[in-house]
C-alpha cells in the first residue's frame, strides 16, 4: 500500500511539473503512464504467473536470466537461486571471476558454489532485479533451481491443486 501511495505521489509531482512547463507531449506521456499503472492495479492478474505441476510432481518453468532463456525448477528448500555452469555462461555471467567458496548440498551430494548477483530474473510478467544467486561448477547439477532468494521477493506464492501461483507486488 505504501508503494502505491509513493508511486502516485511521484507521478502527481511529475505531472504537475509537466503541466507547469506546458509541454503537451510530456503531459500526454505522463497521462499514459498513470493510466497504465492504474490499469495494472485494477487487473490483479497482471502480476501473477501460474505454473502447472509436471508429470514428475515438480513445478518447472522457463525463466529469463539477463535476457537469456533458462529452464528452472521451483525449489522452496533452496535458500537461493542456483544456476548450472552452462546456464550462467549462456547468461554472460563473469564465471572466470568467481570464487567457489560456498558449501551446498545438491541431489548429487556435496559441492562448492560461487555467489553472484543476477541483474534481471524474469518469470513471465514477474521481473526482479539484483537477485542473489549461486552457480555451481560444470557438471555438478543438471537443473537450475528457483529458490527462496527469488520467491521471498514476491507478495505471495501458493499451490492450488496442480498449479503454483506466484503473485508479485503491484
Amino acid at each position: 500500500m505504501i508503494r502505491i501511495l509513493l508511486v502516485l505521489v511521484v507521478l502527481a509531482a511529475t505531472a504537475g511539473a509537466v503541466v507547469a512547463y506546458g509541454d503537451p507531449q510530456q503531459l500526454a506521456h505522463a497521462g499514459h503512464t498513470v493510466s497504465g499503472l492504474l490499469h495494472m492495479r485494477s487487473n490483479p492478474s497482471a502480476r501473477m504467473v501460474q505454473i502447472p505441476r509436471g508429470q514428475g510432481g515438480e513445478f518447472a518453468l522457463q525463466a529469463r536470466i539477463n535476457g537469456v532463456n533458462a529452464p528452472m525448477v521451483i525449489d522452496t528448500g533452496a535458500t537461493s537461486v542456483v544456476l548450472t555452469y552452462e546456464t550462467a555462461k549462456a547468461a554472460g555471467l563473469p564465471l572466470e571471476l568467481l570464487d567457489y567458496d560456498v558449501d551446498v548440498e545438491t541431489a548429487g551430494g556435496h559441492a562448492k558454489a560461487a555467489r553472484l548477483t543476477l541483474d534481471r530474473l524474469a518469470i513471465g510478467r514477474l521481473v526482479e532485479r539484483s537477485v542473489p544467486a549461486l552457480v555451481v561448477p560444470r557438471g555438478q547439477m543438471k537443473t537450475n533451481l528457483l529458490g527462496m532468494s527469488f520467491l521471498d521477493r514476491l507478495e505471495s506464492w501458493e499451490v492450488h491443486a496442480d498449479r503454483l501461483m506466484l503473485h508479485g507486488y503491484p
